[in-house]
């Protein structure tokens, strides 16, 4: 079986689809590495990009990647609902096949490590890759965002990993990691009123008492007047996707306030949904060897 490693990762521009379009291209047509979706949001004013490929021609791809985003996106403009830190906010990698965690981290690494050195971009690792276990959780380390890291960078405690200790004006910082697969997951209200989402994302997320494996905030879908709880399920299997919907379900009748419709960013695990479809229809004799497709695929 073929080595291969998984990298989503997020820039801060969703609304230029020129420019998307520009940054994506570095990611087509190479070999020993495809392009498996993008998905930009404008009112979130990012775009989440999933490849995948053989290790060493992946992290060939994802430094050249980084360039050309850093080249194209100037925070200093920057507005969007999502928080972020950088031009180039996150980069996970996540094993696929006959590669380990251990191997992911060391990738973060010598990524984080050149694209600090050939960008002069701060550079943080988090998750499996973290340094330090205060590092460990992704909203700890852009706690202040883009705005906030001029002063933030200056404390001991958050001196960057790679590059320089100095914010970067242009590109801000950027955020790598190791991790297991994770299920971007929206939820959108019956509401134009932001602070009920934000109050349900602050009961359903771990950090508030709600789902272990639950990072959540409100945001405003500009474009379509509604409300938004958006949501990482960073372990889809210890806190499925099901879940985290009839809990936000739950929490809205509170303000008397419907669901209107869920999304999903980006790539997600057949099993996830799978569990969901377990869950709704209450099947009780199913296994992963009933799906017709994956029996072609064998």
């Amino acid at each position: 079986m073929a080595k291969l490693i998984e990298c989503i990762p997020n820039f801060s521009e969703g609304r230029d689809l020129e420019k998307v379009e520009k940054i994506v291209n570095v990611l087509r047509g190479r070999d020993g590495v495809k392009l498996l979706d993008y998905s930009s949001d404008s009112d979130h004013n990012r775009t989440v990009v999933t490849v995948i490929g053989d290790p060493a021609k992946l992290e060939e791809a994802i430094v050249e990647f980084a360039g050309v985003v850093y080249e194209n996106i100037d925070m200093t403009k920057h507005e969007g609902g999502h928080p972020r830190m950088g031009a180039l906010d996150v980069v996970p990698f996540v094993p696929i096949s006959d590669v380990t965690m251990d191997e992911c981290k060391e990738m973060a690494n010598r990524v984080g490590e050149k694209i600090g050195e050939m960008y002069s971009v701060p550079v943080y690792l988090y998750e499996e890759a973290a340094t330090a276990t205060h590092r460990k959780n992704l909203a700890k380390v852009r706690k202040g965002q883009y705005e906030g890291f001029f002063e933030k960078i200056k404390e001991e405690q958050w001196k960057p990993d790679f590059g320089p200790i100095e914010m970067n004006e242009k590109s801000g910082c950027t955020a790598i990691s190791a991790r297991v697969p994770l299920v971007a997951f929206n939820v959108n209200l019956g509401t134009d009123n932001l602070e009920v989402a934000t109050k349900i994302g602050k009961v359903v997320r771990h950090i508030g008492g709600g789902l272990r494996y639950v990072k959540a905030m409100g945001v405003m879908l500009e474009e379509r007047n509604i409300a938004q709880v958006s949501m990482n399920l960073v372990n889809y299997e210890k806190t499925a996707v099901y879940r985290a919907f009839e809990m936000i379900k739950m929490e809205a009748k509170r303000y008397g306030v419907p669901v209107v419709g869920s999304e999903v960013i980006g790539l997600v695990p057949m099993a996830a949904l799978i569990g969901c479809a377990e869950y709704y229809l209450q099947i009780e004799n199913f296994s992963m060897d009933q799906i017709l497709e994956k029996r072609v695929m064998e």
